[in-house]
């Protein structure tokens, strides 16, 4: 009945207005590289101010959901990622394109999308409160745990070389401690530079890597446009179909469980998910060259995350990231303490909110359909008229996160690196997870010690760490057979190093 009226209160004209907004903002964000949900929503804060409570949450929970939608575009279109968990998009998305699919994978990005947007507000109103105190028993060792089951991933991201994949894997990790330790503040690997002291962004290391990158092997290779011919059908049909809606469902539910975990990324649930897709597939040596489960699993996954997060922060006032960190602050601005007293106290409120996201996800379906043939024409515009522009959104996107041109620099150089890597074969992929794993990695790791008295036996003493150690031991074992199923071409490049 609650919801009922949530619902009944979204269709006013100005709360329509508020979600649209939103939802339209949000899927620009997510487009643009760089620019990010969360200083978005730090810089429309003070403007949000102005409107009442109802609404501005309307408004920014439509933005923060809406750049998951959105960050797929550029990376199926272009290969460029518009949002970190967008990241392994590309490894399919742009291959699709390339073979004159684009319409396909934007289309089942954007429906996956709604299947996880759509679950997790349900998920929001029926069962939060019950499911988000589990998250409280996750401390620093239990994210040990869970971080060694995702570095496992490396191997299955690794599309011709397990080698190359674990080398590179290693050196994005060790490229996350540049800068500042945590702990200590003492600074590492900065060779003197100041700018490197300040630690190196994401995005300017994945818009090079992924799109200088491109462009410049694309220069090389002397391409005329992205897709030549016709292009195919804009919706996937038959075992493309079946393939893309079950993924987004197995992603869906990969991605919301630990998307109730504070600290959990969505970049990280999307990885989770391309490495189950890849799993269980009867055909994992072709991840990499355009499959749709590739797409679809992986922007569920990120979508299913983003909407997890409202249960622990609307019931227990616990953000698990920091853009819904930024939504807590606006709640309490307006004197709305989140909690489960927030349900009470203010209902109309919070069941208007969580039914806005019912209605923004159909908002958000409704905007990317109708635009499917349209951003699929990208691929067969000339690419000496593509490039220009490609490059450009890549060097905005770099400097915009801390508004600095030693970002650019770092874009630029991680553009030739992307090159290099690319033309010798060395898979992107992992480096960019190494990247995202090594910060929570060493972060959980010395909490942990730090709380045992540097004692490795608290791994072993509580419950979930352990359960989520010996996953990770079945996992690799899992790999070991994973890899028999790999044709022996694609790891002659290991004999070969």
């Amino acid at each position: 009945m609650d919801l009922i009226l949530g619902l009944l209160n979204v269709f006013t004209l100005t709360n329509l207005f508020y979600c649209f907004m939103g939802c339209v903002l949000g899927t620009i964000v997510g487009v643009l590289p760089g620019l990010g949900p969360a200083s978005t929503i730090a810089i429309l804060l003070p403007v949000t101010m102005h409107l009442d409570p109802t609404g501005s949450i309307i408004m920014l929970s439509g933005l923060y959901y809406g750049a998951m939608y959105g960050g797929s575009t550029t990376s199926i279109l272009v290969n460029i990622p518009g949002e970190a968990a967008s990241v392994v998009t590309c490894l399919d998305g742009f291959q699709m394109t390339k073979h004159g699919k684009a319409g396909q994978a934007l289309w089942i990005a954007a429906v996956g999308s709604f299947i996880a947007g759509t679950f997790g507000a349900v998920a929001v109103s029926l069962v939060g409160p019950g499911i988000s105190r589990y998250a409280l028993k996750f401390g620093p060792p239990e994210y040990v745990g869970l971080l060694l089951f995702s570095i496992t991933m490396l191997i299955t991201l690794s599309e011709t070389s397990i080698l190359k994949g674990l080398v590179c894997g290693i050196m994005g990790m060790a490229l996350a401690t540049v800068g500042l330790d945590p702990m200590t503040g003492t600074a590492r690997l900065h060779f003197g530079m100041i700018g490197l002291m300040r630690g190196l962004e994401l995005v300017p290391v994945i818009v090079g890597l992924f799109g200088i990158g491109e462009i410049l092997l694309a220069y090389e290779e002397g391409t005329k446009e992205i897709y030549r011919g016709k292009l195919g059908k804009m919706m996937p049909r038959g075992d493309d179909l079946k393939q893309g809606i079950w993924a987004s469902i197995r992603g869906t539910l990969l991605g919301f469980f630990p998307g109730l975990i504070p600290g959990m990324v969505p970049a990280l649930t999307s990885f989770m998910s391309y490495d189950v897709e890849k799993r269980l597939s009867k055909h994992p040596e072709k991840f990499g060259t355009g499959m749709i489960a590739g797409v679809a699993g992986p922007e569920a996954a990120n979508n299913a995350t983003a909407m997890a997060g409202f249960i622990p922060l609307m019931t227990l006032g616990i953000p698990t990231g920091a853009s819904l960190a930024i939504i807590l602050a606006a709640l309490m601005m307006y004197g709305l303490q989140p909690g489960p007293a927030l349900f009470v106290q203010n209902k109309s409120f919070v069941w208007t909110v969580i039914g806005s996201m019912y209605v923004g996800n159909v908002l958000l379906l409704l905007l990317n359909l109708p635009l499917v043939g349209l951003w699929a024409r990208i691929s067969l515009i000339p690419y000496k008229v593509l490039a220009p522009v490609i490059l450009g959104v890549c060097l905005v996107g770099a400097y915009s996160p801390r508004n600095t041109l030693f970002d650019v620099w770092v874009a630029l150089i991680f553009g030739v690196l992307g090159y290099a890597m690319k033309k010798k074969r060395w898979p992107l992929a992992p480096l960019i997870l190494g990247f995202i794993l090594g910060d929570m990695f060493e972060g959980a790791l010395r909490q942990s010690l730090s709380m045992s008295g540097g004692s490795v036996l608290i791994f072993f003493k509580r419950p979930i760490a352990l359960a989520l150690i010996v996953t990770t031991g079945i996992s690799v074992g899992l790999l070991i057979r994973f890899l028999r199923r790999v044709p022996q071409e694609l790891l002659k490049e290991d004999q070969k190093l």
